[in-house]
């Protein structure tokens, strides 16, 4: 039993620790850093796969990492990846679809478990804050205990979610900036892309989408996009039994982008590398050519097939 004098002491301490945390933070240095982009995360789709993790991406500027959806297993990928919780400075989910945002709290709560004991901002569509609310309460018994047991500052504070539905600038610090633009994911409403711009290069996340003109203006010059990729005739394969078949079909057209409309997008976007994610199908094995060329046919420039834990 939690002693209940003993919470609020801690309680109290640890929102002091928060302040003092967040001002440091805010007055930090900037860091004259490359920036890294880490896949920890390829797989398209809800259902755990043995060959890839859920959607995730990692990107890293000096000893600040900025996280891109937060899929099933994004927390061990980060160990994996050799990536320091501590290190983690923002959280951005690009739509609420749960191979997207399924370990968006468990990221959080398995940081503050580790070393994490600064703040953190989240940036996504709603509705990020009452899911942010609704976790805490959901793990409030393992949190209260931690906090006593172990004298963690309250996790509560230290996580600041930000709502936005419309597109444009997310938040700027002294690293990046980080742009969003509406992509087209029904039934999903709204889905964003995002755009990272530092001192040496740009990277794009797409999310989830349709070939997008919206994802096409925020792409515009990328150094880096990384967008999601379906292999039409390989899915058909693996529905064609299915009772709903037709209607997978549909959906998976109406919603994401196939090969060959992927290098079409990435050519009107003038990107200088295109990187491969979210495959779908995700849990095949696919030779890296069943990818690559009929993206080849419309895009000139670089093509890399994404993989778990691939740094670009």
């Amino acid at each position: 039993m939690i002693d209940l004098s003993r919470r609020r002491m801690f309680k109290l301490a640890g929102t002091l620790a928060v302040s003092a945390l967040a001002g440091a933070r805010a007055q930090a240095p900037a860091p004259s850093s490359r920036m890294r982009l880490i896949l920890l995360g390829t797989g398209g789709g809800p259902t755990p796969k043995k060959l890839r993790s859920a959607p995730a991406q990692a990107i890293v500027i000096g000893d600040a990492t900025y996280i891109v959806d937060c899929g099933n297993g994004v927390a061990r990928q980060m160990a994996m990846a050799g990536l320091p919780f501590k290190s983690i400075q923002d959280i951005f989910i690009t739509h609420q679809h749960s191979d997207h945002n399924a370990d968006y709290g468990n990221l959080l709560l398995l940081a503050w478990a580790t070393d994490l004991a600064h703040p953190v901002n989240t940036y996504g569509p709603p509705p990020l804050v009452n899911m942010t609310r609704l976790f805490l309460e959901l793990n409030d018994y393992d949190i209260q205990t931690r906090i006593v047991d172990e004298g963690r500052v309250p996790l509560a504070p230290l996580i600041m979610a930000h709502e936005f539905t419309t597109p444009g600038l997310v938040m700027q610090d002294e690293r990046v900036k980080v742009s969003s633009a509406l992509v087209n994911h029904p039934p999903v409403v709204p889905a964003f892309a995002y755009r990272f711009d530092s001192a040496d290069r740009s990277i794009v996340i797409s999310g989830d989408t349709t070939p997008s003109d919206n994802l096409i203006r925020l792409a515009s010059g990328a150094d880096v996009l990384v967008h999601e990729v379906m292999h039409l005739p390989s899915i058909d394969k693996l529905i064609a039994a299915e009772p709903n078949a037709v209607r997978l079909h549909e959906h998976l057209l109406a919603a994401h982008t196939t090969c060959e409309q992927l290098g079409v997008v990435a050519q009107k976007a003038g990107v200088k590398t295109l990187v491969l994610s979210h495959f779908v199908p995700g849990g095949i094995v696919l030779d890296d050519a069943t990818w690559t060329d009929p993206v080849r046919a419309n895009f000139t420039g670089q093509i890399i097939v994404g993989r778990d834990l691939l740094e670009i």
